[in-house]
């Protein structure tokens, strides 16, 4: 699907284009971690609209040609990749209409229409969403930005993994939220292919374990309907290339409760001061809940991929 050279293309086409996010130390703390880790925390809720689907989204729009934009942008999302293709669309000066599953939550519904986005509710997961943006894009003309089914959003993402690399060379482990697995899967091929010792571990909800039950089947399989209730972790089949990248390139995955995972946004607002969503809480909920096995002294990357108001007014 996409290689290094891809990834640090796409770096190159993002570099004035997005933010280069920082990377923290989760320390001082009142309430420590389980094993007495710290790990650093790569800061992509800083990230411009608030998650990293800004990079795939702006590397996409970059290398779309002009002609194809004219009938307007369209995605469907969770909240993330929407805000990220809404941004893409001011940038261009196209109309964008992001279509989303009932469980969006209505702060990122508000945010959409803010970034000047319509906004269409379709169904009660986001493989429903997909079908009625599809077929939108087939009335319309309009362009489709595809959340990770997309070589050229998943080398967006995988910039994020480049910026690791360079920020915290002596990584021994990256923890990575799963929704669809654009994420994982641009951060992984980026990691592996330039420090292949570094193990990736994936998070996913427990009520959408999509790429987990597919690497227990070996084979990319749809799970049905996906119980849980974070829109941007939910997802029942995921494209087969992704699933390639995983089975290659991931050391593990783990799975967390959502209310794990809003515990986890409470710690790091507390903690830390950093209002994640529960997506973004997801690598963190992973370790307080004891879910990653980790050595003495193992120097760990979290990455904490979304903002959102969740652990304030929860």
């Amino acid at each position: 699907m996409i290689g290094i050279d891809d990834i640090r293309a796409a770096g190159k086409r993002l570099a004035n284009n997005i933010r280069q996010t920082p990377m923290i130390r989760a320390d001082q703390l009142k309430t420590a971690l389980p094993a007495g880790v710290e790990p650093m925390l790569k800061l992509e809720l800083l990230q411009v609209t608030g998650s990293f689907k800004a990079r795939g989204a702006t590397n996409r729009l970059l290398t779309t040609p002009e002609e194809q934009l004219k009938g307007g942008i369209v995605a469907a999302s969770g909240g993330n990749h929407g805000l990220a293709t809404a941004r893409a669309g001011r940038l261009a000066g196209v109309k964008t209409t992001i279509f989303l599953p009932d469980n969006a939550t209505p702060a990122k519904i508000e945010k959409l229409r803010e970034w000047d986005a319509q906004t269409v509710i379709v169904g009660s997961a986001w493989q429903e969403a997909n079908e009625a943006a599809l077929a939108f894009c087939k009335e319309t003309g309009a362009a489709y930005f595809h959340p990770f089914a997309d070589p050229l959003v998943v080398a967006g993402q995988g910039t994020v993994g480049l910026e690791i690399l360079e920020q915290f060379a002596d990584v021994d482990t990256v923890l990575v939220a799963i929704g669809g697995g654009g994420l994982i899967s641009g951060v992984s091929t980026a990691i592996k292919s330039l420090a292949p010792h570094v193990r990736i571990i994936g998070v996913a909800a427990a009520g959408s374990p999509t790429l987990l039950r597919s690497l227990e089947a070996g084979r990319n399989v749809d799970i049905g309907r996906a119980t849980t209730s974070v829109a941007t972790m939910s997802c029942s089949h995921t494209d087969p290339r992704i699933f390639e990248i995983v089975r290659e390139n991931v050391d593990g995955i783990v799975l967390v409760e959502d209310e794990e995972m809003a515990a986890a946004a409470k710690w790091l607002w507390f903690e830390m001061g950093l209002a994640a969503d529960l997506s973004g809480a997801a690598a963190i909920a992973a370790l307080q809940q004891g879910r990653v096995e980790l050595k003495k002294g193992e120097r760990v990357c979290a990455i904490v991929c979304g903002a959102g108001p969740d652990a304030i007014i929860g």
